[in-house]
């Protein structure tokens, strides 16, 4: 059986604006790796409520599992919530369990639990909370869709919090040799090598170091014997 999909929806214009460099791409593509759920795509839109919502219905239809990142903070521009609520036609309002965890968390602090951090309890009626050890405002699963912060942080703990309830298939397995030949000199050997292990995922990635010429040949699959297999003929054959 193929393992199951993913695709990840990174939310807010800090990102495309170039101010704040997404992290958590790079982390949620590790994860899923090792829970063995491969992420096909990754799509990010501005805060702009019918870009979040075409694009959460798009992703959801085609893909096991949807990642959200961002705008389900205490501000105006946190719409993300309402969006995906939207998108699938559910109810939102404040939610008396994600009122109770944010009450709690601000009693402990001794701060204020004013309106706009009361916004971080909106959730859809139909969702499940995703639970949030950094700073407690929740998360949600609604369909097959995980809603989570942008604060690398926060949405760390959130995929961790998420990951264990999700079936998983084999994890990915991957072997890197490095080559010090130029790509052309090499074009022949990977693709007869591709041709030869179709199940198998080869990616070669040139570098220039002091002016010589190399590339690291990526080779991954759930099938560690065939990934040896295929890294012993192409260290043999690189050699020639």
């Amino acid at each position: 059986m193929p393992n199951p999909t993913a695709a990840m929806l990174v939310i807010g214009d800090e990102i495309l604006s170039g101010r704040t460099r997404d992290a958590n791409m790079y982390h949620l593509a590790g994860e899923l790796t090792k829970h063995g759920i491969d992420l096909k795509e990754v799509r990010v839109v501005s805060d702009d409520s019918a870009a979040i919502e075409a694009a959460v219905k798009a992703l959801s239809d085609r893909f096991d599992h949807v990642f959200t990142s961002g705008g389900i903070g205490p501000t105006h521009d946190d719409i993300t919530a309402d969006c995906i609520a939207r998108a699938f036609g559910d109810h939102i309002d404040i939610r008396d369990d994600a009122r109770a965890l944010l009450e709690a968390h601000y009693q402990r602090t001794g701060l204020e639990l004013n309106a706009a951090r009361l916004r971080m309890a909106r959730i859809p009626d139909s969702a499940t909370l995703i639970d949030n050890p950094v700073s407690t405002a929740p998360g949600f699963t609604i369909r097959n869709v995980h809603v989570m912060a942008g604060v690398p942080s926060v949405f760390q703990a959130m995929v961790a919090s998420v990951l264990p309830t999700l079936t998983g298939g084999q994890p990915l397995l991957s072997q890197t040799l490095r080559i010090d030949r130029g790509e052309g000199d090499i074009a022949e050997t990977l693709s007869q090598l591709a041709a030869d292990f179709p199940d198998l995922s080869i990616g070669c990635y040139p570098f220039q170091i002091n002016g010589a010429f190399g590339a690291n040949v990526v080779v991954r699959g759930t099938d560690g014997a065939r990934v040896d297999a295929a890294v012993t003929r192409l260290a043999r054959e690189s050699a020639q």
